[in-house]
């Protein structure tokens, strides 16, 4: 049940956000964020890929905040109609067109994936081998499905049944290991 006041203390939030307090943008997730994934699920119909839209939806709403108008909408209504444009966005994208049906099949076809046979092509002698080779297997294997398979961190959450957000810190992490290895 919705309190009254609620509208409110979303507009109020939002208008913090603008003004850039993190705490706003926490507390509007806090309240919103199990109907936004659930909305943004009926759409993309999968639970990881749902959660990438909700996070990006929510950078958004950080960035943009300030372009709220209450004239124009409610608060709720500005906030939900992000989280839907961006999950038909993914649903527009070509990559993600497809639905994972059985995710035990694709981890058993992982072993023989083009992804990890670029990986055994790769040039032992080079730089790029020795800095790839330095991170941990599951590491390596989402930097390989990320940059030569070109899945979304969804997709590879997904393949690899780890958390989004796992997924996301260990790509970016692993990256920036890359850079000053290759550096």
């Amino acid at each position: 049940m919705l309190m009254s006041s609620a509208p409110d203390e979303l507009e109020r939030s939002l208008a913090a956000c603008a003004n850039g307090d993190r705490n706003a943008l926490r507390h509007i997730y806090d309240v919103e964020a199990g109907r936004l994934i659930a909305i943004a699920q009926r759409i993309v119909r999968r639970r990881e890929l749902a959660e990438e839209v909700v996070q990006e939806a929510f950078i958004r709403i950080w960035t943009h905040a300030h372009q709220y108008e209450s004239t124009r909408g409610s608060a709720r209504g500005w906030i939900y109609a992000i989280v839907r444009n961006r999950a038909l966005n993914m649903l527009r994208d070509g990559k993600r067109e497809h639905a994972i049906e059985d995710i035990e099949t694709l981890q058993e076809k992982d072993s023989s994936d083009d992804v990890m046979t670029a990986w055994y092509r790769l040039d032992r002698n080079s730089r790029l081998y020795a800095c790839l080779d330095a991170l941990d297997d599951q590491r390596k294997r989402s930097i390989l499905m990320a940059y030569v398979g070109g899945y979304s961190h969804g997709e590879i959450a997904g393949r690899l049944r780890l958390p989004l957000g796992t997924t996301k810190s260990w790509i970016r992490r692993s990256l920036t290991a890359l850079r000053e290895c290759m550096a």
